[in-house]
């Protein structure tokens, strides 16, 4: 008959011991009386001296009888040597009762057992720190082995584990003294990450609410809202980190902020510690209208960094006023060799080519809307689907956004009259030229806290007045010089198709590396034209070395479609670009700007001037 070896497991205490029964230990330390052996990580025994059969050291396989266990709980050992092959190892599972994390704070003190994926792992120079997640919460475990040494190095992120442990508190937030841990496998891992599925699935799902204002695009638009809203809330629930890209003007600023006013506060009423928002999420503006190779990389290099150093999981990344063009396409390349998650919300006119990089795609061009619906209108939107508790902070973002891009939906009007007696339209043109001027100086940073002046979201209304007032007059008289110095220069035609066409040179006529940049410039001018010709279509190009800014009115352009017949037709130009239909840019070599610009003109002149 086959020997029996009992292994015991993980959270199995001495009332698991059975007396005359074997079980295979580890040499934990020697006294002069006998030897320690570890059953399991919190059960261990006396193996006395007159019972040791071989030479052992520490970490040593033992198999050991018990021979009593005492009523104060001392377990006297008695060492066996069995040949090996000649017994069968055993597990002794111990029968227990599962908590649940959000339950933790009523256990403090007491033994507890979870079921959780791992969602991070994050070593100190102390414990190893493994953040889990369950069907009911996120909280973190701490294991010990010895200062600065992994624990349990056989779980990985993202694996589902059985943890045991005593509920305690730290720092005022609940957390884990692991006793120990088991890697989940098969049917029994795939139950568990089931129920936990299910329930963050039902967690995730965005609140009942309506859009703010009536309107047919955000109406259709709605259902992909919603299921944009949940993929972020999921990631917050099951701690991936987010990074929201946004384009850095007034619109993409609005957009990108309402999210991540959404977010912070869904962080913190669903996560322990008060400090995850600064390491969950970060928002990062972008120059141009896409997600540029250099965004790509600073992101990718970064979250590389953070996921060996912290042990976090890759991101999710959410793209506003940005993300829908073919421009976006070698960006996304990259995050699928990384398997990242992509999702966006965006005016400008879409590539069909780009969805199969995207879990989600929010675009008012998807459901015949156009840019008027600007990205900070669906971003205010989305917001409320996160966490609607933000909303009267952020109900004037629509407005800000749609003065900013001078949009002429009628949703502007609606958003404006939900703000009536809290903002004119005037204090919404303030704050998005404050904005555009501030974020001009930010370059690549957010300007967190500014931006949450500037916006009235810091609950400071007296500094918001006074930097806003500040900000503005500053760009104002930034402006006026450009214009005085770039008017007298600007050449103009008329067009076969009747409309005015100006040519505006941003490069050797304006003052460079100062606000207005050459798109700011180039939208100025092109205001003052269109004043001056109140009645008739305009269209201005900003020239530089290599690229030309295109602002248009009363002319049925479509620049995308422009910019791909020109890199059809103008092989060696290097010509990329885009945006949206009636404004955007295209980029060029510096060697063909002169042929560029006649193939541009000629493009420019075929479209049709509509009647104003």
């Amino acid at each position: 008959m086959t020997d029996i070896v009992y292994r015991l497991g993980p959270g199995c205490e001495v009332d698991d011991i059975v007396e005359g029964s074997m079980y295979i230990g580890k040499v934990q330390g020697f006294a002069t009386f006998g030897t320690f052996v570890q059953l399991n990580d919190k059960t261990k025994g006396l193996l006395h001296k007159s019972n040791v059969l071989t030479d052992k050291q520490e970490r040593d396989s033992i198999i050991v009888l018990v021979n009593q266990v005492r009523p104060n709980g001392n377990i006297d050992l008695r060492e066996v040597i069995l040949q090996e092959g000649s017994y069968e190892t055993q597990l002794v599972a111990k029968k227990v009762t599962l908590t649940k994390l959000s339950d933790l704070a009523s256990k403090i003190g007491r033994n507890v057992t979870i079921e959780a994926d791992v969602v991070q792992i994050k070593q100190t120079s102390g414990p190893t720190i493994f953040t889990i997640c369950d069907d009911s919460g996120v909280e973190d475990a701490a294991a010990f082995t010895e200062a600065g040494v992994r624990s349990y190095p056989e779980v990985n992120l993202g694996d589902i584990v059985r943890v045991f442990g005593e509920a305690t508190r730290r720092n005022n937030q609940m957390q884990i003294e692991v006793s120990g841990m088991q890697v989940l496998k098969g049917e029994e891992a795939d139950n568990v990450r089931g129920r936990i599925n299910r329930a963050l699935e039902a967690r995730a799902e965005p609140p009942e609410v309506s859009p703010m204002v009536k309107s047919d695009v955000i109406e259709a638009l709605w259902p992909e809202m919603r299921k944009l809203a949940k993929i972020v809330r999921r990631a917050v629930l099951t701690q991936q980190p987010i990074i929201i890209r946004h384009h850095a003007d007034a619109d993409g600023i609005c957009a990108a902020v309402s999210v991540e006013t959404a977010v912070t506060q869904f962080i913190r009423d669903n996560g322990g510690d008060p400090d995850q928002d600064n390491f969950l999420l970060r928002r990062s503006p972008s120059k141009a209208p896409f997600y540029e190779i250099e965004d790509v990389t600073r992101d990718l290099d970064m979250m590389l960094k953070d996921n060996v150093r912290f042990g976090q999981k890759l991101p999710l990344i959410l793209l506003m006023d940005n993300g829908s063009t073919e421009e976006d396409m070698p960006s996304y390349k990259m995050t699928e060799v990384y398997g990242l998650d992509v999702i966006v919300a965006d005016h400008h006119h879409p590539d069909d080519t780009i969805d199969k990089y995207l879990l989600c795609h929010v675009n008012p061009y998807h459901v015949g809307g156009d840019f008027g619906v600007t990205a900070g209108m669906l971003g205010t939107e989305i917001a409320r689907l996160i966490n609607p508790a933000v909303e009267s902070r952020i109900m004037h973002f629509p407005a800000v956004a749609g003065v900013a891009d001078r949009s002429e939906a009628p949703e502007l009007d609606s958003y404006l009259a939900l703000i009536e007696g809290k903002y004119t339209r005037d204090e919404c043109k303030d704050m998005a030229l404050s904005l555009d001027y501030e974020q001009y100086w930010l370059r690549f940073n957010d300007g967190r806290e500014i931006v949450k002046d500037i916006l009235n979201i810091n609950n400071a209304p007296e500094r918001h007045l006074k930097l806003v007032n500040l900000l503005v007059t500053e760009a104002n008289l930034a402006i006026e010089d450009q214009m005085n110095t770039m008017m007298p220069h600007v050449h103009d035609q008329k067009l076969t198709s009747g409309a005015n066409l100006f040519l505006a040179d941003v490069e050797m006529f304006a003052h460079r590396f100062t606000f207005p940049p050459p798109g700011k410039s180039s939208g100025e001018v092109h205001d003052i034209l269109c004043k001056k010709y109140v009645n008739e279509p305009v269209v201005t190009l900003g020239l530089g070395p290599d690229f030309a800014v295109i602002r248009s009115r009363g002319v049925r352009m479509n620049i995308p479609q422009m910019v791909r017949s020109m890199r059809d037709e103008m092989p060696g130009a290097g010509i990329s670009g885009g945006g949206h239909l009636v404004v955007g840019s295209i980029k060029f070599v510096e060697g063909m700007r002169t042929q560029v610009i006649e193939k541009m003109v000629e493009k420019i002149s075929q479209f049709p001037a509509a009647s104003l």
